[in-house]
């Protein structure tokens, strides 16, 4: 069977709205007891429990729990890139401040549903290929679009917009994860104030400023 050669993949799509239920009921179920369980005893057994199905129904959708994990963590990336571009779409002309901070914001708000099933999501999904090329893909996009804010937009006085582009996206990308699934998160308001601080200061001071504050 095709499932066999891609042991992380779901086993089949449900095409019948019962199916998609289940499914939906498998995947909300998975990620209560990857959250309150953590990874390793968030066991498939525990999810059927949740998900008050038996275990061979859970097995006709899903092959093992790596193969749930993947679908919870695709689900977030379609998030997220449908929250980037309701941001860029939204986006009048304003400050660097205001601009980073929109966009730290939905970066932020996009990550607090629940810091424990991030933190699972972050240190133990597969590497799917798939989905490792997905995630480029998704932050290419993103560096072409900062890029292009950064080149036009007045207040900037960085001197190579490209690498500024890769930063301002790889840092606020990294630092939203790691604090916000972090065991003791910061709290969220306070991290976005100090990181649209921080990527303002950096792209309107100029090369060889002092710091200033």
């Amino acid at each position: 069977m095709a499932a066999d050669r891609h042991p992380i993949r779901a086993r089949k799509q449900p095409r019948q709205a019962r199916a998609e239920l289940t499914r939906q009921r498998i995947l909300a179920a998975a990620a209560h007891v990857f959250a309150e369980y953590g990874y390793a005893a968030g066991t498939t057994n525990r999810i059927a429990e949740r998900a008050r199905i038996s275990i061979g129904s859970l097995y006709q959708y899903y092959p093992n729990k790596d193969a749930i994990l993947l679908e919870l963590v695709t689900r977030h990336l379609d998030a997220t890139v449908v929250s980037s571009k309701e941001h860029q779409d939204a986006e009048e002309p304003a400050s660097i401040e205001e601009i980073m901070r929109g966009y730290v914001r939905s970066l932020v708000d996009n990550h607090l549903d629940d810091p424990k099933l991030l933190q699972v999501m972050m240190e133990r999904t597969p590497r799917d290929p798939e989905l490792l090329e997905r995630m480029a893909r998704h932050e290419r996009e993103q560096v072409a679009h900062t890029r292009e804010l950064l080149a036009r937009h007045p207040e900037v006085r960085v001197t190579d917009t490209d690498v500024a582009a890769q930063l301002v996206v790889s840092t606020a990308g990294t630092v939203v994860h790691q604090l916000v699934a972090a065991p003791r998160s910061v709290d969220a308001r306070r991290l976005e104030a100090e990181l649209v601080d921080m990527l303002t200061r950096y792209l309107t001071a100029g090369p060889g400023s002092p710091p200033t504050g």
